[in-house]
């Protein structure tokens, strides 16, 4: 309807805006006039998906041992225990992600987007495939990871 979904993709990366210029933290990422458009595996973004997105052929470990590849020179915020951890994931780490439910399914989605070690965690939408037990389990999360590592948020 709006657009949020949309802003998110081209902040991200994902999609390339007609004209304009995105900043993210000082850093110009994506200006028409000057042609920059810097690739979105640069950008240094994590991404949750409001459908989690995860690898269906990978176990929650797999998932989250596949952000490690993009977190590569990255300065180290978050170590793979330190997320497992934070987010309740440690019971989780061998199971099949088609198995999870809504909340858990989630949770691993920011676990993976965190161990890419982003400047910027951007949310879209998390939370609206999520019945009200489960969002109201997952939302103390977030707020725990804002203050702990003062990772900027874009919530939408």
């Amino acid at each position: 309807g709006a657009g949020k979904s949309t802003l998110l993709d081209a902040i991200a990366g994902l999609l390339q805006p007609l004209r304009g210029c995105i900043r993210i933290l000082g850093e110009t990422v994506y200006d028409s006039a000057q042609g920059v458009d810097q690739v979105a595996h640069r950008r240094g973004i994590g991404y949750v998906f409001q459908d989690a997105r995860l690898f269906p052929h990978l176990s929650v470990a797999g998932n989250l041992d596949f952000a490690a590849r993009y977190a590569a020179g990255r300065p180290m915020r978050l170590v793979r225990s330190k997320v497992i951890e934070l987010l309740a994931l440690g019971d989780l780490l061998p199971r099949d992600t088609r198995q999870l439910s809504g909340g858990e399914r989630q949770r691993v989605a920011l676990g993976r987007a965190l161990l890419t070690q982003p400047k910027l965690l951007l949310l879209d939408e998390p939370m609206s495939h999520i019945d009200q037990p489960h969002r109201e389990s997952l939302l103390p999360y977030l707020v725990h990871l804002r203050d702990q590592l003062s990772l900027p948020m874009l919530y939408v």
